[in-house]
Order: structure tokens, then sequence, then C-alpha cells
């Protein structure tokens, strides 16, 4: 199961996205940031052998955000809305279901400019946070991937002093994060690397960040302690280009 923040999923496709799938041999694999609405999805991908593929855009402005998932297997149930129009509008969120497992492919909000969407993300954030708790009162397993825009601990971004009043590293926004892992939930990746540092998965394109691995780890799979058992293995694919950001994955059995 991959996640992937592709930054516009047609430019990726023109820089081997469907190499980098066959080779994957994923099972899952969740998108992010497609910048496409689905009509404008490259045909090679949305039709794609051998996947199921869902895609959720904004309704609002083309050729921004939007989530895609292509799954070898059908998904019982898959969603696109949180029933509330603020956020369904920007086409973060797709929840599909496997049996009693959800999963959520997400591209939460950044903060924006002087941190002027910060309100706006903890809103979001809030949102999701109650309608998980209440799939797991209902029994409900899941798993929540995507692309956090949150460096959780100092561990996760090469520069943590420097980004103490920076959005994606901002105290209110780790509490987020920490709020997770004290109900128990899974930080996959750390699951597997504890203490491993210098990984990350996004680096800003402008400073040629990632020439000298000056990044942020901000996309995840985070999931409910009942998925434990069935967790066997988290890891990060830095060398895959094509994006600001590259693929995140895990092997889990549900």
């Amino acid at each position: 199961m991959y996640s992937w923040n592709v930054n516009g999923i047609r430019a990726a496709h023109k820089k081997g996205f469907l190499d980098w799938v066959a080779a994957s041999k994923a099972d899952v694999i969740m998108i992010q940031e497609t910048k496409a609405d689905e009509a404008d999805v490259p045909k090679e991908i949305r039709e794609l052998d051998g996947y199921h593929t869902y895609w959720h855009s904004c309704s609002r402005k083309k050729g921004y955000s939007g989530v895609g998932v292509l799954t070898r297997t059908e998904p019982t149930h898959v969603n696109t809305l949180l029933a509330c129009e603020e956020f369904d509008c920007e086409g973060r969120v797709l929840e599909f279901h496997f049996g009693d497992t959800a999963v959520y492919n997400i591209y939460f909000p950044n903060g924006g400019r002087e941190n002027s969407r910060v309100p706006f993300k903890l809103s979001f954030y809030a949102n999701l946070f109650a309608r998980w708790e209440r799939q797991r009162a209902e029994g409900k397993k899941i798993i929540v991937a995507g692309d956090y825009n949150i460096a959780h601990k100092e561990i996760d971004l090469a520069r943590p002093k420097a980004n103490e009043k920076t959005t994606g590293f901002l105290p209110e926004e780790r509490a987020l994060l920490d709020d997770l892992a004290e109900k128990g939930w899974l930080d996959s990746f750390r699951e597997y690397h504890p203490d491993e540092p210098e990984q990350y998965s996004y680096w800003d394109q402008i400073t040629r960040a990632r020439e000298r691995n000056v990044g942020w780890r901000i996309d995840y799979h985070w999931m409910t302690p009942d998925l434990a058992p069935s967790l066997k293995n988290a890891w990060i694919e830095p060398d895959v280009m094509g994006s600001d950001h590259c693929p995140v994955g895990i092997v889990v059995h549900i």
C-alpha cells in the first residue's frame, strides 16, 4: 500500500508514473494533489489494467488539490464527502472500505502564507478526528494515508529550530499528531524506524533541498492500534523522482 503526493498527475505521468506503478506491484496506490478533474486524468492511468480507480477533485478551483486511488481489490464502499461543504469542495478526501477496515487517502490542507489557513487546517483535522472516533465506536479499523502537511517530531525535519513558527511544525499542528499517538494510533514508519534520522518525504524544489536532503517527513500511514498485528513493514522511497514528494509504503494485511 503506497501513498504519494504527485504534485500533478499529468506531470507525473510524463515523468514515468506508470513505470513506477508497474515496478511497485502495489495492491493499493493513493495519490494526492492530482490537480486534475477525473476527465483530465490521463486515460492510461484512469483505466489502468488490473486496477479499480477513483478520483475526487476540487469543485471550486480547477487544477487545485485532488486525490485519487488505484486498487486491485474493489472496495466494499467508497466515499468522497464529509458532509461539510467547506471541506468537501476542496477535493481532499477519498474514503474506501475493505470489510471492517476503512482506508482514507487525504491531502490535508497547508497552513498557507503567513499561516493564514492554519485555522482552516485545524478545523479540517477536528472534523476528521470526530468522524474516526465515531467509526471506531462502530468497530471499524482505520488507516489514514496521505500528505498530512505536518512534521510530527524534531527528527521528522532537517531544521526544526528554524521552523518553529512555520506552518507544518507549529505546536498546535504537532499536537494533532500527539493526540493520535495518545489514543494509541501508530505512525507506521516509526514502528520500523523509531530513531532513524534524515528520513524525509518532501523537499522544497525552489531551493533544490532534495540534493542536500534538507527535507520534511510529512507523508504518513497512521493506523488504529487494532491493526498493529497486521502491519508487516513500512518504508520511504526517496530515490523515486517525479514530484517534490516521494512515495511512502507499508505492507499491511487487511
